[in-house]
């Protein structure tokens, strides 16, 4: 059963989805459209599912649901994974690569290849001080404090010099 995201209680397990490129107003709309009917549907075990879902800086999709009310299993984990694979067909957006990095760089979502990250360092395209979306975030409560973190405070430290560190 559909619920608004934000009335979604702090505890909501959650998945992020990255697109490989930045949704369109007419994209967004479809994939909106999908995913609601989706969570409409959404069950585990014949019970409905308390959840939503929210398409951040035009290149996320959330996906949350309220586990009190019904715990997510594997065969309703595996149809969520359909339902966004087919919004992203749907729209020619891969939301399943996992071969590029975003940061949040001046008010825009910056996606660098694992295969550039030390170059692209080097040549200041992104800092240890710049802010990193970590899309492994497992609750709805930690968006605030664990989805956009500094560079250095991630796997990507690896990259920083250690005398540049300041963390």
């Amino acid at each position: 059963m559909f619920t608004p995201f934000e009335s979604l209680p702090p505890h909501s397990r959650l998945w992020i989805y990255q697109g490989d490129r930045k949704f369109t107003t007419t994209e967004k709309d479809t994939i909106s459209s999908r995913l609601k009917a989706f969570v409409e549907e959404w069950s585990a075990h014949g019970q409905p599912m308390q959840a939503s879902f929210d398409i951040r800086y035009d290149q996320f999709i959330l996906l949350a649901a309220d586990e009190n009310v019904c715990m997510a299993s594997g065969c309703s984990i595996d149809s969520s994974v359909a339902a966004i694979k087919e919004a992203g067909s749907a729209v020619g957006v891969n939301l399943f690569d996992r071969s590029k990095v975003a940061f949040r760089i001046q008010d825009e979502t910056l996606l660098i290849p694992l295969s550039e990250l030390s170059e692209k360092y080097t040549g200041g395209s992104w800092t240890e001080h710049s802010l990193v979306f970590n899309n492994l975030v497992p609750r709805k409560a930690d968006l605030e404090n664990q989805w956009l973190v500094p560079a250095a405070a991630t796997w990507l430290r690896r990259y920083v010099p250690r005398e540049t560190m300041s963390t």
